[in-house]
This record gives structure tokens, sequence and C-alpha cells, in this order.
């Protein structure tokens, strides 16, 4: 019932998140924005919603440790429900700018709440399997988000996301608390401290590295998937390019790449070596990306699927960074690396557009931010520790880093 519940919670959550990039341009032409703003706005809405997730991220997180990890699976979800109902009645860029960021604090409950819980309720060498039944059903949220947003107008499409929220909310009173961490709850040590994760350097270090291994999906997603249309006439691609196409296409890959690394990482016994090899493939997609000049639009959106399937190591990543953490710590970690990855499109982009200030043409700023994004994700996940089969049932100490 965990398994169950955390997966579609993460898929309600995905369908609610790539929602924006999907209706981006048709809702803000609703409400008045001019055609040459569209790009402008929609990219200051995304880092509103991203930087909404840094905060939740933190929030959450010491919510999670401290109060329990059913207490974020719950109110999360309420947050960012209600959130989305009202994005249907937004008349102006303003309101539709704090609402996303309302609703980016309530998504950042979702999936390190569920991934900690799982973790911490399976086997040891099981848990793998439960988290990447997470990620398999939960990506695929973006598929019913893209077909939604082609078969509805905006507005429906956030309702439909808000009440799926809400119906949600009622399969979440069947599942019971993590006996680990009532366990951890009933002992001394301080739970959901800031202060033991920001004042220790091991700690602090392989919480930054989980952190730059996931940039590099997150840049796919927030610059050459939801700009497809813009970059895409740079390329010279022919054909309308169609953002709800962009993101199903992107997502049907995520989710078979979640699903295979998940598996590769079980079969395998690492989670490393797999991190590796999808960052890899991960940068070998970016490079293509820009050798797609003039080619047809359905070839473009296959190119985003093969983008997807090697970006589809989330599922690894999110599980690496709870078993890198006590308990005490877990939720912190697992509820924030996320938003923290997902919020890092906020410098990204702005780095994006520093590159195209300083006379960089618009293509070749977002290339040379797609390379730095998988160097440095590479680097970070060579460095860090395996946890394929760690034990989870320990705490972090000022003592021990």
């Amino acid at each position: 019932m965990p398994v169950l519940v955390a997966a579609l919670g993460y898929f309600v959550d995905i369908y609610d998140l790539v929602l924006f990039s999907i209706v981006r341009k048709k809702s803000l032409l609703a409400i008045g924005v001019e055609e040459a703003n569209i790009e402008r706005n929609g990219l200051w809405l995304l880092n509103i919603q991203m930087i909404g997730m840094l905060f939740g991220g933190l929030i959450w997180g010491i919510i999670g440790d401290k109060k329990g990890r059913l207490s974020v699976l719950f109110g999360s979800i309420i947050m960012y429900s209600l959130a989305n109902i009202l994005n249907a009645f937004v008349t102006d860029v303003t309101t539709y700018g704090i609402l996303r960021f309302i609703a980016g604090v309530g998504l950042a409950g979702e999936l390190g709440a569920g991934i900690t819980l799982v973790s911490e309720i399976l086997h040891k060498e099981k848990r793998g399997w439960g988290t990447t039944i997470i990620a398999t059903v939960g990506v695929s949220g973006a598929l019913l988000a893209g077909w939604v947003g082609l078969n509805f107008d905006w507005t429906t499409s956030y309702i439909v996301g808000g009440i799926l929220g809400l119906f949600l909310l009622l399969l979440r009173f069947g599942v019971f608390e993590s006996g680990m961490y009532t366990q951890a709850k009933e002992s001394m040590h301080e739970m959901g401290s800031l202060r033991m994760l920001f004042t220790n350097r091991e700690r602090l270090s392989k919480y930054v590295k989980c952190i730059v291994v996931g940039l590099p999906i997150w840049y796919c997603i927030g610059i050459l998937i939801t700009l497809s249309p813009e970059l895409g006439k740079e390329l010279g691609v022919v054909g309308d390019i169609k953002p709800a196409y962009s993101i199903m296409y992107c997502y049907a890959g995520v989710t078979f790449g979640d699903l295979t690394s998940g598996v590769l990482s079980q079969l395998m016994k690492s989670r490393v070596r797999v991190l590796q090899f999808y960052v890899f493939g991960t940068l070998l997609m970016v490079i293509a990306y820009f050798f797609m000049k003039g080619v047809p639009v359905q070839q473009f959106y296959l190119l985003f699927t093969v983008m997807g399937i090697a970006g589809g190591y989330w599922v690894v990543l999110i599980t690496s960074a709870s078993e890198q953490f006590g308990t005490n710590l877990r939720a912190t970690v697992t509820t924030s690396v996320p938003n923290f990855i997902r919020g890092s499109l906020v410098p990204i982009s702005l780095l994006y557009g520093l590159f195209q200030y300083t006379g960089i043409h618009k293509l070749h700023s977002a290339l040379i931010v797609g390379v730095i994004c998988c160097v440095a994700a590479f680097i970070a996940a060579s460095k860090l520790k395996e946890t394929y089969g760690k034990d989870l049932d320990y705490y972090e100490t000022d003592e021990v880093g």
C-alpha cells in the first residue's frame, strides 16, 4: 500500500509539475500577454515555481523528520491541489506567479516523503524495486498532462490536476508511519536539523554531490524541452512544435529510463555506476540536440524520447540520496535534494540568459550550459559513495560525519 500510494502521489506530482510547461503559451496568451513576451514571462513563472520548490523542499523535509513522513504526504498534496484549482481562474501574470509559487512549495514534499517512507519500510536489498515502481508510475503522469493539455482548455487542465490530488488524499488514510522513523522519534537524537547537515563538511559534500548529479535532468526539461518551440525555430525544424508533444515524447522516454535504470541498479548492485552511465548518455543527447538542424518535427520529437531515456536516472539518484544519510536527517535530505535539483533551473536559466546577454547566440548559449551541467554531474556521480544494500537503521550525530 505505501508503494502504491507513493507511486500515485508522484504521478499527480509530475502531472502538476510539467503542466505549466504544456499550457505556458496558451495560458499566457489567454490572460493578455503579448506573443513577444511569452518566453520571458514563461521563464519567470517557471523560475517562481522552482523557487517555491526550493523553499518547500527544506520546509517539508524538516517537517518529515520532526513530525513524520505521513504529515508531509498529507500536507503537501492539499497545498498544491488547491493552488492548481485556483490557477484555473487567474487573469494576470502576478496572480499566476503567486499561485505557481504556492503550488511549487506544495509539490516539493511529495516525492521525498514517499521515497523516504518506502526506503524505510522495505528490505534493504529490495527497496530499489519499490522506488523504481514509484518513479516509473510517477513520471507517466506527464503523459496524462500532455493528453489533457492537448484535448482540453488550460483552465480545465489545472482543475483536473487539483481534483486528482484531492482524490489521492483519501487513499492516504490507509498508510501507516515508518517503524524505523517511530523508533528514531523516541530516541534522543536531533531530528531534521539543518545545522547538522550544513555544518559538517562530509555531510554537506554528499548533499551537494547528490544535487549536482541531477542538474542535467532539469536542464533538459527546463531549457531544451520547455523552450523547444523557440530553440526548434532557431534550428530550422520543419513543422509546428507543440509543447504538449515535446513533454509527452520526453516523458515517455523518462518513464522507460527510470524503469531500466532502477532495474539495472538492482541487477548490477550499484547506484554509482548506473548514474555515471546515464549522465554520460544525457551528455550525448544534449550534443545531438543541436545537430537537428532542418529536421522534420517528428524526428525532433524522437530525439526527445531518447533524451528522456538517457535522463531517466531520477529514481536511482533519489534512492541513493535517501541511502546516504541517517534516519534523523533522511526526510530532510530526500525531500530537499530533488527540489534543489528542480530549483537549479533558476541559475541554469539565468546562466543561459547571461551568455546571450554577452552576445553568444541562443543555441550556443544553451549548448554551453548543457555541457557544463553534464560534466559537473558526471564528476559528482563519480565521487558519491556506493549505497546499494546499505543498512538504513542508523543516525547522524555530531561526533561522526
